[in-house]
């Protein structure tokens, strides 16, 4: 049965409204993909994540070293399952949607450190994301140190001086790296950024209705988002939906008066009070 694009965003609202810890972010993330698609079976996928899980416990040993469990997590994803990263085509859009990674097995950075996670989570080895800048990853710690993988490129072992040298070459030498950006990165940002992901995607092919449903999610876990008040207003504007528009970009000006982009978008006001006069 068809369902509509209000039921996946209702359950979606209910669950950022959880708390951290009980947040389930697989299921959170098919949710997702289930305005795309109507007729997504978010149930089916769960049990393919659990099958996954329990082929890992199989071949799990709970008092190996953490290295090891890696390894044997790495080997079961990418080598006996055939998970991937996508470099060929990254940009697919079919990259940010969880059921699609399942079922052709490659994905971007950030929907295949979910399944990594996911799967280690269900068979009690806990790791966390970490959102390094332009490219997600996911890491191990405890008291003795930490862990840093990347399952982008078939779960290879970074050191601190990898992801320094990974975010000077995406840069150009023009980010400087800090420590903070291998802190753990909660839940809900990473399905913040999977969205903005999402974002980025519909704005490019210039498809409003679905830029502002990613907005709009966005906005759900990040309310205080400056940008993407700003950036639902001009959304708002290519929907003829002057109103809305003109009450989120003079928001945005009211928080950020010095913007670099004020002019533009006081340009952007005087065409919407324009469009107001004309239909009045």
């Amino acid at each position: 049965m068809k369902i509509t694009k209000e039921e996946p965003r209702a359950r979606f609202s209910e669950f950022i409204a959880r708390n951290e810890a009980d947040l389930e972010l697989d299921r959170a993330t098919l949710l997702i993909a289930a305005e795309q698609y109507p007729h997504l079976q978010i149930e089916a996928y769960l049990r393919q994540l659990d099958a996954f899980a329990e082929t890992a416990r199989a071949r799990d040993d709970l008092y190996a070293d953490p290295l090891r469990r890696v390894l044997r997590m790495n080997e079961l994803l990418f080598e006996k399952l055939g998970f991937q990263g996508n470099s060929e085509n990254y940009y697919d859009i079919r990259n940010s949607f969880l059921n699609d990674v399942i079922d052709r097995r490659t994905g971007i950075p950030i929907t295949l450190s979910v399944i990594y996670l996911e799967v280690a989570r269900r068979i009690g080895l806990k790791l966390a994301g970490v959102g390094l800048p332009g490219h997600f990853l996911v890491k191990y710690s405890d008291e003795r140190g930490e862990i840093i993988i990347d399952p982008f490129h078939h779960g290879r072992i970074l050191t601190e001086d990898q992801c320094r040298e990974m975010i000077n070459e995406m840069y150009n030498g023009e980010m400087k790296f800090r420590l903070a950006f291998l802190q753990s990165t909660p839940r809900k940002q990473i399905l913040a950024r999977i969205l903005q992901n999402l974002k980025g995607i519909y704005a490019r092919a210039m498809d409003p209705p679905k830029t502002l449903g990613a907005i709009e999610r966005i906005l759900l876990i990040n309310p205080d988002s400056t940008i993407d008040i700003r950036d639902r207003g001009l959304v708002y504007f290519a929907l003829e939906r002057y109103v809305q528009a003109r009450t989120d970009l003079e928001e945005y000006l009211r928080r950020m008066p010095a913007a670099e982009d004020a002019g533009e978008i006081k340009k952007w006001l005087s065409q919407i009070r324009q469009r107001q006069a004309q239909l009045n």
